[in-house]
């Protein structure tokens, strides 16, 4: 009988041990991304903490590239977003560039507030690209992002700039 209860026991953790439960938060296959999830991004300097999140850009086919991504001031100090820049080409920015507190300024989709878009930028679908943004306050940042085609949840990136009117206010301390 005891042998038996050892055997169950036994098993028991054997089985929580080889399946990983054990991990926890940082479980190997918990922090799998895809590669077309989009970059992330923290910036911690001068006092801010910026998050960009799902960053990418669309070929729209007409060559241009279009930003698709999120942008969120988790600091207690507004900033303000300066623009994107790729190979030495400033993207032309429209809608919210005020970042508040907590107050997302998204890039595409249905809750896209902000538009921007490299003209002539010739992007090609597939490959990486080190994109770089500036911020008022919280300074400059680059990282490599995926360009992906206009199909499935991207299907309707355009290029044209939407008629989100923008408040040119510069955040100031």
């Amino acid at each position: 009988m005891r042998r038996t209860s050892i055997l169950i026991a036994s098993t028991f953790v054997l089985a929580f041990a080889l399946s990983g439960c054990a991990a926890g938060l940082n479980a190997e296959t918990r922090n799998i991304t895809r590669v077309t999830d989009g970059n992330e991004i923290t910036i911690d300097e001068n006092g801010s903490e910026i998050r960009v999140v799902n960053l990418k850009l669309v070929d729209t086919g007409d060559g241009a590239a279009v930003v698709v991504g999120t942008i969120i001031n988790q600091g207690p100090n507004p900033d303000q977003l300066l623009g994107f820049s790729v190979n030495g080409i400033q993207a032309t920015l429209t809608g919210e560039t005020n970042l508040l507190t907590n107050k997302p300024v998204s890039f595409e989709g249905e809750q896209a507030n902000a538009k921007a878009v490299f003209f002539g930028a010739n992007p090609t679908a597939g490959t990486n690209v080190k994109i770089s943004i500036g911020f008022a306050k919280a300074g400059f940042v680059s990282a490599e992002v995926i360009i992906r085609d206009k199909r499935d949840d991207f299907k309707n990136v355009v290029s044209g700039s939407d008629p989100v009117v923008a408040d040119t206010a510069t955040v100031t301390e």
